[in-house]
């Protein structure tokens, strides 16, 4: 069954792509039927492996021979263990929800079916990229993300700003595919194979050099995907896709790829200290980058787009601290997948009923027109800031613990920047809730705030259910973290043991989360909100300009390039095409010469005849005498 997985949306999506127009009446009901079909198929197999022991929970299947090419020997093979299983329930669960959410959403947008083929289209490349047997199958799946994004991004093209950011998105994302690629080819060369099986048994035998040159170009792969320093520019400007486009790159699919690769390539960063370091400077790094920038945005998309930024942050430092954090950055993967796809579906239903609305200092005091909308979107909110007994209390505290827990001024570095990071969540999240749902009302007279429809708000509250309870359903007794064990961890328990007590730790994270609140409070509550931006600080100034990714990727690697690229214009045209045109010349010159020699008379030849043989019986005869 495995490979229903991936054909039922990829059926869909072909119907639908290829099918015109005379599918439009009943396109999005297939779109939502093959998601659902798909996750149905991945409940039947999480329940076959949840049957099995743990050292036996793994579904091989080869479908054919993919590339038999002298040394290289690449099957088409799929692969279901404790790991991918997690993905594939997120991704064909939440997937579905956010697909059903769109029938409303897209319901008066004339190429909708176009739209829902594109999403079955995203949800089977998803698939394909967790469930491959080997980095080959991999990287084809990672295309696929890639093209879906760009697909959808820039689904609504006749805005120029859309078809901008859909462009942005793919060239930045294959800066970072550039990093997979090489590092197959890094593989390959050392290790024989790109399948998961032969290197990870090969990497112990391997140098570190080549251990960390894979690690690192891996990590360049995951930072374009997941959006992390410094190849995050381009996810604050995919928000110009439909919302629910937002929601399926944000909570269950794309950015959580690099997370999935890095785990996956557990063997290797465990044996490559350096490159496993990188991990942990990058997602700390990434995690207050997002965080700074959330404060400053009124859009409340891209307001929730530098969260996910942090939010993968968090998860990308854990699953660079080793055997200790790979469950509990899958734990927060899957968390933020309920209340990050919720948030958003929220964002959208506020926009649905504020004429597209999206800027927050023209909302105010929605809660009592948008009830529903209200408290599911309330959950997540509570969710992502670590409130107990919500989901990210479980999972984005663990993170914190173990970060704290990696021993030394590391363990400090590390863990502080992570519980500066939930402060400030704290903050820009609050911020987003009360500039939205409470005060006084500053919208136009023209907008007429309303709640969504229930194909919308159903799978609002269905999110907002896994909000408050799938942190403590994973978390408690360590039910995932044994889960993962036989892949994440096969040779035993690496748990995390801080110096700090884990009571002690919660106590001083869920105060800073409480400051973080009181400072939101006192600005965006205790005081009437401006209808218009102040100037603010420098640094205001700054997280409004992204912190000036855009301007950094211009100075450092457009320009040079543009120059670079001039220069070697430049020489191919003075030198290069000099030389080609030089010897041209020299040869039509030689050729015009040797031309003139023919004369066409028959007499001359005969004289030539001649001449040239006495030349030779001239020569014979002196050698002769001599």
């Amino acid at each position: 069954m495995t490979w229903l997985l991936i054909a039922l949306p990829l059926a869909g999506a072909a119907v639908l792509l290829l099918g015109g127009r005379a599918t439009d009446a009943w396109g999005h009901l297939l779109g939502c039927a093959t998601a659902l079909a798909s996750f149905v198929v991945g409940a039947v197999l999480f329940a076959d492996l949840a049957g099995r022991a743990a050292e036996d929970r793994v579904i091989h299947q080869t479908l054919f021979t993919w590339v038999p090419v002298g040394e290289l020997t690449v099957d088409f093979g799929l692969q279901v263990d404790a790991l991918s299983i997690c993905f594939v329930l997120l991704i064909t669960g939440v997937g579905s929800l956010i697909h059903l959410y769109s029938i409303g959403y897209m319901a008066h947008d004339p190429d909708r079916r176009r739209f829902f083929g594109y999403l079955n289209l995203f949800v089977a490349a998803m698939l394909l990229l967790v469930l491959a047997d080997n980095y080959l199958g991999l990287y084809m799946g990672w295309e696929g993300v890639g093209l879906a994004s760009y697909l959808l991004i820039g689904f609504w093209s006749h805005k120029p700003s859309a078809a901008t950011a859909a462009k942005k998105a793919f060239i930045v994302n294959r800066v970072g595919d550039m990093g997979l690629a090489l590092a197959l080819m890094v593989m390959f060369s050392v290790a024989g194979t790109v399948s998961y099986a032969g290197l990870f048994q090969t990497a112990p035998a391997l140098s570190a050099g080549s251990l960390n040159a894979i690690g690192l170009l891996l990590l360049l792969a995951a930072c374009g995907k997941s959006a992390q320093v410094p190849l995050q520019s381009w996810l604050g400007d995919a928000m110009e896709g439909p919302t629910p486009v937002s929601a399926l790159i944000h909570a269950a699919t794309m950015v959580t790829a690099g997370v999935y690769l890095i785990v996956r390539s557990g063997p290797v960063f465990n044996l490559a200290p350096d490159a496993q370091l990188a991990v942990t400077i990058v997602g700390a790094v990434t995690l207050l980058f997002g965080a700074v920038i959330g404060c400053a945005k009124d859009d409340i998309k891209k307001a929730l787009a530098a969260s996910t930024m942090s939010q993968i942050g968090y998860m990308v430092l854990a699953a660079g601290l080793g055997p200790a954090g790979y469950a509990v950055a899958i734990m927060h993967l899957l968390t933020h997948g309920f209340f990050k796809a919720g948030l958003f579906l929220g964002a959208g239903s506020v926009m649905h009923g504020m004429n597209d609305e999206t800027d927050m200092r023209r909302y105010g005091g929605l809660r009592r027109y948008m009830p529903v909308t209200f408290v599911t979107f309330g959950l997540g909110y509570l969710a992502i800031i670590g409130v107990p007994p919500f989901a990210g209390f479980f999972s984005k505290d663990a993170i914190i613990e173990t970060a704290f827990a990696a021993g030394g001024a590391r363990g400090w570095l590390l863990g502080g920047a992570a519980l500066l990071g939930a402060g400030i969540t704290a903050f820009y999240m609050t911020r987003v809730m009360l500039m939205t749902f409470f005060g006084d009302k500053r919208w136009e007279e023209t907008a007429h705030p309303h709640e969504s429809p229930g194909v919308m708000t159903a799978p609002m509250i269905v999110l907002a259910v896994g909000s408050v309870g799938a942190g403590a359903l994973l978390a408690v007794g360590g039910t995932l973290a044994h889960w993962l064990e036989p892949v994440v961890n096969p040779a035993g328990s690496h748990e995390a043991h801080g110096a700090v007590p884990v009571w002690v730790m919660t106590v001083i994270t869920l105060s800073v989360v409480a400051v973080g609140v009181a400072i939101a409070y006192r600005l965006y509550a205790a005081r009437p909100v401006p209808e218009t931006a102040p100037a603010g600080s420098a640094l205001t100034a700054a997280a409004r300009a992204d912190l000036y990714g855009d301007r950094f990727n211009e100075t450092v690697f457009m320009r040079p390039g543009q120059q670079l690229t001039a220069g070697l214009v430049e020489i191919d045209d003075d030198a290069v095409e000099g030389v080609t045109r030089g010897l041209a010349a020299g040869i039509g010159d030689l050729s015009r010469r040797m031309r003139s020699w023919q004369t066409g008379f028959a007499r001359s030849y005969a004289l030539s005849m001649l001449g040239g043989a006495a030349l030779v019986i001239g020569a014979f005869l002196v050698v002769r005498i001599w």
